[in-house]
């Protein structure tokens, strides 16, 4: 078989994957982006990449998870709700039901191992899911301190803040961080409480 066959046919197979999408309605309401394996062949996902190929503009229903949710975790486990919601918008666009191509999965993108260690029975479930990932962001920042390290730690794991002395040299964890960091600025400036605890 021609490279060029094998790669037409992995062009229709993406493009019979955006009919079949197309065609879904409880689908057209997400965002949906796309990415390209270290094999060539592209994956579509709704975790955001580089390249986007559908944005609804309407407000996206995954947004309708009630900010008291965010307070009510954030409070308990003396993280900044505003933080949360920041997360939250960086890891899956508020999309309860979102699985990375990585296996991270849920609202706040627990990986299974993490879900298990802070014992989050279903994943999917957004108050489950926050509670987990608010447990394991107090954790890191009883361990990091530092704002920035604690993010680091959320995206690329505790061993390479660790390994590195700081933040990695991960393109994608560094970006990660920045535009936590940029939502988080957003939604300090929108919240309507006050907010006491030694972690933002």
């Amino acid at each position: 078989m021609s490279p060029e066959i094998s790669g037409f046919q992995r062009f229709c197979g993406f493009l019979g994957g955006l009919i079949i999408i197309f065609l879904t309605p409880s689908l057209l309401r997400a965002e949906l982006y796309y990415y390209r394996d270290e094999n060539g062949v592209l994956h579509l996902t709704n975790i955001p990449t580089n390249h986007i190929v559908w944005k609804e503009t309407d407000e996206s229903p995954f947004k309708k998870i009630p900010e008291s949710l965010f307070k009510e975790i954030g409070l308990s486990y003396g993280i900044d709700p505003a933080l949360l919601m920041a997360i939250a918008r960086a890891e899956s666009n508020f999309n309860p039901q979102a699985v990375s191509p990585k296996g991270a999965q849920g609202l706040m993108q627990l990986m299974p191992e993490t879900a298990s260690d802070y014992l989050v029975t279903n994943v999917f479930d957004p108050r489950e899911n926050l509670r987990g990932a608010a447990a394991f962001l107090r954790d890191l920042f009883q361990e990091f301190k530092d704002l920035s390290l604690v993010l680091a730690a959320y995206n690329a794991g505790p061993q390479q803040v660790k390994k590195y002395g700081g933040i990695p040299p991960f393109p994608e964890t560094r970006e990660y961080v920045r535009r936590v960091l940029r939502f988080y600025s957003l939604y300090r400036r929108q919240k309507s409480y006050k907010f006491l605890s030694k972690y933002p």
